[in-house]
């Protein structure tokens, strides 16, 4: 039977599947194999990803496969049973992380770390009040679409929710006075904090990295309040900003709470919430929590591979090298084509603004989607983000190369001069 074409499979899953389903490009994209950063259709042509985070090892990892098919023939069950995995992945994983955060709890998926560390939150806290960004994105359960505005627009906003400014490097936003006056409203409506989360390299919002001392600053005022800090690693995590293994470590604060997700195991659905052994306990003495397959052996054993690949490849590394080298050959391409406005972000992990007027700093939003499409059309993935859904989000496997940087460059050096 021969392979359907794209057009007969666009047509199968518009009827089969349900209208809240998007897909990228103009032209949909229909791989069928990957390896390290490639991509192939059933053509077998090559596209460049420098897209995918979640296969953050690279596609198809030898050892991540292999992890899941030798424990896979040996068992799969739940975490109410006994088995060394969970305790061996865990006590490895918290050697990453600071001394005080030093437990580890498991789940599938980003989205249901984030909704524990939000019951966590409560329950220490007492409170119910929520901060995040403008823009922001940390899941698709009920309790993380009120808090995700990125998702939608138009809907009202939950009543424990208070939008922030995230902390706009281009356009000089004041990340701390907008947390302040969040707080001050919270307390005139008789809301108390339970936790400030925020996604450490603010991705949905536009890609920006705080300045020196700001989520400090932004931090004890939501400790002062009696709300805990929760810092969403599930994209910036694992070494992705090259110079440390976690996003929240370019800023002088611990984080109360961390969350992960499926980065964590290059694309297996497994996930986590590290904290304070403490935040665990009090919540342990009041609730239950239970996630049948969060923390399965098949799960842990993929993670596990994931974090050695990280070290003994030293992909952190790699992703700070790259990462520099691709900012200043972006850099460079913004002295030729006027459209680029602003390039920023940490490591392997970039956004590009693109403005109609430099000046004015006009959001270039239909100019953004024609670039992500002839990136597409040239094999290169890449694609946008922001409210305006004009900066070029760069975030490319762990194991891209300089090599691989030039290609993205001069393909994009190519879509740029052909919008002229």
């Amino acid at each position: 039977m021969s392979s359907p074409t794209v057009a007969q499979l666009l047509a199968r899953r518009q009827h089969a599947l349900g209208a809240s389903y998007r897909l990228f490009y103009e032209e949909p994209f229909a791989p069928v194999r990957g390896e390290g950063v490639w991509l192939y259709d059933k053509d077998n042509t090559p596209y460049l990803d420098a897209y995918n985070n979640v296969a953050s090892i690279g596609h198809c990892n030898p050892a991540v496969v292999r992890a899941i098919a030798e424990q896979s023939a040996q068992l799969n069950t739940h975490t109410r049973y006994l088995h060394p995995s969970i305790v061996d992945y865990a006590e490895d994983l918290l050697t990453e992380f600071p001394e005080s955060l030093n437990n580890l709890t498991m789940t599938c998926t980003g989205s249901e770390a984030n909704d524990l560390a939000l019951r966590v939150a409560r329950c220490n806290s007492g409170g119910t009040g929520i901060l995040v960004t403008r823009w922001a994105y940390h899941g698709v359960t009920s309790a993380l679409a009120e808090i995700s505005p990125s998702l939608a627009t138009g809907l009202p906003l939950a009543s424990h929710v208070r939008l922030i400014d995230a902390p706009d490097s281009y356009r000089r936003s004041d990340f701390v006075d907008s947390v302040k006056a969040a707080l001050q409203d919270m307390r005139n409506q008789g809301i108390k904090p339970a936790a400030l989360l925020v996604d450490s390299i603010f991705s949905s919002d536009g890609v920006f990295s705080p300045a020196d001392g700001e989520l400090a600053a932004a931090v004890q005022c939501v400790r002062e309040a009696g709300g805990l800090y929760i810092a969403d690693e599930v994209q910036p995590g694992f070494g992705r900003t090259g110079g440390q293994r976690w996003g929240f470590q370019r800023s002088a604060v611990i984080p109360d709470l961390v969350t992960l997700g499926k980065p964590m195991g290059n694309g297996h659905p497994v996930a986590g919430v590290v904290g304070r052994s403490a935040l665990f306990d009090q919540f342990g003495r009041q609730q239950r929590y239970f996630n049948t397959y969060g923390g399965n052996p098949v799960s842990c054993k993929a993670a596990h591979a994931v974090l050695r690949v990280l070290r003994e490849e030293n992909l952190q590394a790699n992703a700070r090298d790259v990462g520099d080298y691709l900012k200043q050959g972006l850099n460079a391409l913004a002295g030729r084509h006027e459209l680029i406005g602003d390039v920023r972000g940490e490591g392997l992990f970039i956004g590009v603004e693109l403005v109609e007027d430099r000046s004015a700093q006009t959001p270039a939003t239909q100019a953004t989607a024609a670039v992500v499409n002839g990136m597409r059309q040239r094999q290169v993935l890449i694609s946008a983000t922001g409210p305006d859904a004009n900066i070029l989000k760069i975030r490319p496997p762990l194991v891209f190369t300089r090599e691989h940087a030039d290609l993205l460059l001069e393909r994009l050096d190519a879509t740029l001069q052909a919008l002229r």
